[in-house]
């Protein structure tokens, strides 16, 4: 798992870092805060520390960024402690708010509770098979860091057949699912999304994911 650490105080940065480290964190913690919220979406990482008094901009507006564009976790860490202060960063969408001087244990003790939170929610809107990830949210694929959106035809058809990897699933039974999200289509129409899914796929990286049982229908 991967932190992200904004706190331009260099001692209490470097602490942050060894402590997070010493329990198997990989940390990310620059010390150019010019553009640090877009440092920190770009970043990949799984949970950020935020301070609230920083240069340039400070952890609330940063907070706030953060939040329009990602869910991932924040935690508001700061030497700032008052009731408006908490309610504030809260309000703008931080997960959790600690106090300095901080408990270095109750701080890893709700580090790793919004993680394993952050980990649950996530396991139900992606499926992961054989290097695929599917994101049912944002309706895309990605594998080895390329990625391609989908439209709603190729997210019905991909889900069904990663919901039932393994199983061969019946043209029919695709269609089916189609109908049910209320997006007609006939025997042809399909095809053409599947061949275009297939496109997609390639162009990821999984040329033949989807395999064809003649006679049969689709499975991967």
């Amino acid at each position: 798992m991967k932190i992200f650490i904004i706190e331009d105080d260099t001692a209490i940065r470097e602490e942050l870092t060894r402590l997070l480290e010493k329990y198997g964190y990989d940390c990310e913690a620059p010390d150019d805060f010019l553009h640090i919220g877009e440092l920190a979406l770009a970043s990949g990482a799984d949970l950020i520390l935020l301070d609230i008094n920083l240069p340039y901009q400070d952890g609330f507006r940063i907070c706030r960024d953060i939040r329009r564009q990602s869910g991932v976790p924040v935690i508001i860490l700061t030497s700032r402690n008052t009731d408006f202060d908490e309610l504030m960063g809260l309000n703008l969408g931080a997960d959790d708010f600690i106090s300095k001087p901080y408990n270095s244990q109750v701080l890893l003790a709700r580090i790793q509770n919004l993680l394993s939170r952050a980990g649950a929610s996530q396991t139900d809107t992606l499926l992961v098979h054989n290097g695929l990830t599917l994101n049912l949210l944002k309706a895309s694929i990605s594998h080895e860091g390329r990625s391609r959106e989908l439209t709603r035809n190729e997210l019905v058809i991909l889900r069904t057949l990663m919901v039932n990897k393994g199983n061969i699933i019946p043209r029919d039974a695709i269609i089916d699912e189609l109908w049910q999200s209320e997006a007609f289509i006939d025997e042809n129409t399909l095809n053409v999304n599947i061949v275009r899914l297939r496109k997609k796929l390639s162009e990821i990286g999984l040329s033949d994911y989807i395999k064809t049982k003649r006679g049969m229908g689709y499975f991967i």
